[in-house]
């Protein structure tokens, strides 16, 4: 017998238990993973010796890793009645606008309007039959026999660069499919998701953990849309679409024509903004920039600002972090005591002081400038300047698509910038990559090497920063006049190498461990560059490698 603590009480079970055996058949209904000790576990997970004295927590969809698990089992089932109406069909998954899912069809000629209903019903089926989803172990050699059977070479592409021998597999009646992730206990655990038609293919949404285990009402984001579209067209041009593609390239050799395209893709980008800008002739008189953290906005600014002075034309900056109010009086506005301070709120901006320099800038004044001393916490005077006519200035921050920020100015003199990496890669067809982990590891690179900051600390302070994006940034992303993907199809090999070193640091007993595990479960697919002198000294990676021509 071994004892294990559930529900805060201690309980004696026998070596080979599950933990699904140990909640009654009522409760089951609501769970979907568990975890055992620091790690994420399947509920078909049996328990034995080494997990003596252990806490097992049961998870729902209020949490995090159990609603990845809910999502990929979703996609599980759709691959899965596809397969059996369409099994020569071949299917991709992506992420999509409004925190979806988008399923399109790589068969060429298939009519998938027709087929949206006729898949939507057999997903209705299968969950109803709740069959039973068994997780297997087989050789390498195995799991290729068994992808050739069901029409996934793109899964045996990423056999190859597994590094274990075997490969974990889920069973599902005759069906076998593997989606990088846990998965629940049975089809019936998934009882809440929506399948909308939705040219060429179709959305899937599904609950959401910080939304209360509720599905967001689906919002049309037309420039954002686009901007994916544009991403997804670019990597099928390229033929960088998945990461076998990408590391094919390294073992041919043509790593260094791949990084040059894909930083030839930021200078088109930045080339358009140059001409959008350019062709107003002067009426852009502020130009405001925000995205999510490791979005790549120092790097961008700059390389912006040497886009348009290319054209003739010189921008001012001006940082919003000078504006910030002092403690006392955030502490103040806020009714909280200085340690329990939001330091993101918008109301930490002194914004009427900012609006007003703003608009005597643009109005040709003469201005004095703040400058917030953080490490003494009060606004000090800083420099004076005048804006010439027709020379815009440039603002940068969380704040900064935020109309209440810069109600001062009229919004044809306003160019809004969005910058947030886009990437359209997958592992395989059914395994998109999260946007928000890419973002993750370029800042546990950064942080580890120019923050003192461990991989640790920064998954710790990262749900905090996703708050603060949900709240402040991702309402605004959709009015702006441009959006600039600031991904790099390498890039996941140029920070592989360092992103594993920091992440290794974390055992399994540490709390840190789900996120860092996944983290890596994702990376150790990918070929690493080691010569970082074939990345250019303006690219935007260098803000989170180092080397950046920027910091001389």
């Amino acid at each position: 017998m071994i004892k294990v603590k559930l529900n805060n009480r201690e309980i004696s079970v026998e070596e080979g238990t599950r933990v699904l055996d140990l909640v009654e058949a009522k409760e089951r209904k609501n769970l979907v993973v568990c975890q055992v000790g620091a790690q994420v576990k399947e509920l078909n997970y049996k328990l034995s010796e080494k997990n003596d004295g252990m806490t097992i927590k049961l998870l729902n969809l209020n949490n995090a890793e159990a609603g990845k698990a809910y999502s990929t089992t979703l996609r599980y089932i759709i691959a899965m009645a596809f397969h059996r109406i369409y099994p020569e069909v071949r299917i991709r998954f992506s992420y999509n606008i409004s925190r979806s899912i988008f399923c399109q069809s790589l068969t060429k000629n298939f009519n998938m309007s027709r087929a949206v209903e006729e898949i939507s019903r057999e997903v209705k089926h299968i969950i109803e039959e709740d069959l039973p989803i068994e997780r297997v172990t087989v050789t390498i050699e195995e799991a290729t026999e068994i992808y050739k059977k069901f029409n996934l070479d793109d899964k045996i592409e990423i056999l190859k660069y597994r590094p274990e021998n075997t490969v974990h597999l889920y069973k599902c009646g005759e069906y076998y499919n593997y989606l990088h992730s846990y998965m629940v206990p049975s089809t019936g655990c998934i009882h809440n998701y929506t399948i909308t038609p939705y040219s060429p293919g179709f959305i899937i949404q599904y609950p959401r953990h910080d939304l209360d285990a509720n599905i967001p009402e689906f919002e049309e984001e037309a420039t954002y849309c686009k901007t994916l579209q544009r991403a997804y067209d670019w990597a099928e041009s390229v033929k960088a679409q998945t990461v076998s593609d990408i590391n094919r390239k390294i073992e041919r050799g043509e790593i260094l024509e791949f990084i040059q395209m894909s930083e030839a893709y930021h200078n088109r980008q930045l080339a358009e903004l140059g001409d959008r800008i350019e062709r107003n002739d002067g009426s852009v008189r502020l130009i405001a920039i925000a995205g999510p953290s490791s979005s790549g906005k120092t790097t961008f600014c700059n390389r912006l600002r040497i886009e348009l002075i290319s054209r003739g034309i010189n921008p001012v900056t001006i940082s919003m972090d000078d504006y910030y109010f002092v403690k006392s009086k955030i502490s103040e506005l806020q009714g909280k005591p200085i340690d329990q301070l939001d330091l993101e709120h918008i109301d930490c901006l002194d914004i009427e002081r900012f609006n007003k320099d703003l608009f005597d800038l643009i109005n040709g004044e003469e201005v004095t400038l703040p400058r917030f001393n953080f490490q003494l916490d009060r606004r000090e005077e800083g420099k004076t300047i005048r804006v010439e006519q027709n020379v815009p200035i440039i603002i940068e921050g969380i704040h900064a698509l935020n109309e209440k920020l810069t109600k001062s100015i009229p919004k044809h003199q306003k160019f809004k910038i969005y910058i947030a990496p886009h990437t359209q890669l997958n592992i395989d067809n059914h395994s998109p990559l999260s946007l928000t982990n890419a973002r993750l590891i370029r800042r546990i690179v950064r942080d580890m090497k120019f923050r003192n900051c461990s991989a640790a600390n920064t998954i710790d302070m990262w749900q905090s920063v996703r708050n603060g994006e949900f709240r402040w940034i991702y309402p605004n992303q959709e009015n702006v006049d441009y959006v600039f993907n600031s991904s790099l199809g390498y890039e996941m090999c140029a920070l592989k190498s360092e992103a594993m070193e920091a992440l290794s640091k974390i055992s399994a007993a540490d709390p840190q461990y789900l996120v860092a595990n996944r983290l890596i479960k994702m990376l150790k697919y990918f070929r690493a560059i080691d010569d970082e002198s074939i990345i250019p000294c303006n690219s935007l990676l260098r803000e989170f490698i180092g080397g950046s021509c920027f910091d001389v």
